[in-house]
């Protein structure tokens, strides 16, 4: 099954909001053996909305859109598309007795607004697709030629919602069990790797790896392997992918962390919670940023018991019980010095683990011998000392990011043994 996205809004066009609905469905989609062929763009007025549905219909009779199902002046998705159709709008009570008791539920003041009521507005002989994520239902509209067109809200979350719940298992059934190749992905997560270096180690694999196509994805966290099987059956996709997935652990499985969505702050706080160990961190260039990873994830209290931002040096010494020999000779940005930190915390805390991170964010305060970007960690596991000093690159936020990743990197070789 083949269909295009049309994404509607100003907000799109001009950069202000990116569209992470159509890379959404084009993901999900692909998964089930839908194709999203077309991608389009267009701003909120109904002539362009018309023209881009039209054209898309006539090329595959199949179209999803995104956005202006509100219920504000600029919301005209569904007349416009109407009239493409022939047909016109009609009030449908039951969509607006649920507007106005999910009104009343909220507790706002008064009755529900006039404007509201144009959600409740629905072309005629269209279906609901229903929503039960927002307020704004999706439509379902489709002609004597089987040409059709799926309209659902633009909001990420109940996009995503309907899309998954309602559209794809709808076009599965639509599509049925005669067409059954689909397009499979899987990540391999890998970080304190450089994106050469991966492919140098790899060596024939760094290609096309075992029928799969591979993509390099660079980012903060490290570099992301994405292997991708097109047109193949379902279950020969799956085998497509272990195998290749295999192979690549054979060759830098030293450097992977995790697949596909994993967070590598998840992960390590998932080990600690396993062998019983508590943690704790100190930060200097960082600020905090490394605690907010840990403690952003439900239930980390279990495993996080605290944290020290150790930005001046007198804080260090104070603090974390770091030396004013160290800082002398060594300098505040060095191994030794994070070595210092990572103890003094653990010690600070009474923990199993101390982690920290001392560095040169920038963009300022870099010398020839410590660049912007200089970053040094350590991790002190029960008295076992790790420590690893590297060069970010990138502006302020971007070598802060990289450090936590680098940090938690220290941390996951160091429960590895």
């Amino acid at each position: 099954m083949d269909v295009e996205l049309v994404s509607i809004g100003n907000e799109l066009l001009l950069g202000y909001t990116i569209d992470t609905n159509a890379a959404y469905f084009a993901r999900e989609a692909a998964a089930q053996g839908i194709r999203v062929v077309r991608r389009a763009t267009v701003g909120d007025g109904p002539e362009e909305i018309a023209a881009a549905v039209r054209e898309a219909l006539a090329r595959t009779g199949a179209v999803i859109t995104s956005g202006g199902l509100g219920p504000t002046a600029d919301d005209l998705t569904k007349p416009s598309i109407a009239e493409i159709f022939g047909r016109g709008m009609t009030l449908d009570e039951g969509i607006l007795e649920d507007l106005k008791q999910r009104w009343a539920k909220r507790g706002w003041p008064g009755e529900l607004p006039a404007a509201n009521r144009n959600q409740a507005l629905i072309p005629a002989g269209a279906e609901i697709i229903r929503n039960d994520h927002g307020s704004a239902p999706g439509i379902w509209l489709e002609d004597e030629q089987g040409r059709w067109c799926a309209m659902l809200p633009g909001v990420p979350r109940e996009f995503r919602g309907m899309a998954r719940e309602q559209l794809i298992p709808r076009l599965v059934a639509r599509r049925g069990e005669a067409v059954g190749l689909v397009v499979r992905s899987r990540t391999l997560r890998t970080t304190g790797i450089a994106e050469s270096k991966l492919a140098d180690e790899m060596g024939e694999l760094a290609k096309d790896p075992l029928g799969t196509r591979l993509a390099y994805l660079p980012g903060w966290e490290g570099v992301d392997l994405r292997i991708t099987v097109w047109n193949e059956p379902s279950d020969r996709a799956a085998t497509l992918l272990d195998d290749a997935e295999r192979a690549i652990r054979e060759k830098v499985g030293a450097w992977m962390y995790g697949l596909d969505d994993d967070d590598l702050a998840v992960l390590m706080l998932q080990q600690l919670r396993a062998r019983g160990l508590k943690i704790a961190v100190a930060e200097s260039c960082t600020g905090g940023m490394l605690g907010m990873r840990l403690t952003a994830i439900p239930g980390s209290s279990d495993v996080v018991d605290g944290g020290t931002i150790a930005y001046a040096n007198h804080v260090k010494v104070r603090e974390l019980g770091v030396r004013d020999a160290t800082l002398q000779a060594q300098g505040a940005v060095s191994e030794e010095t994070a070595r210092e930190m990572a103890s003094g915390v653990r010690a600070r805390f009474g923990v199993d683990v101390g982690v920290s991170i001392t560095g040169v964010a920038g963009p300022g305060g870099g010398t020839p011998e410590k660049p912007v970007g200089t970053v040094c960690v350590a991790v002190d596991l029960r008295g076992e000392l790790r420590s690893a000093r590297t060069t970010m690159v990138g502006d302020r936020h971007e070598v802060r990011q990289r450090s936590t990743q680098a940090a938690l990197n220290l941390l996951r070789r160091a429960l590895a043994g």
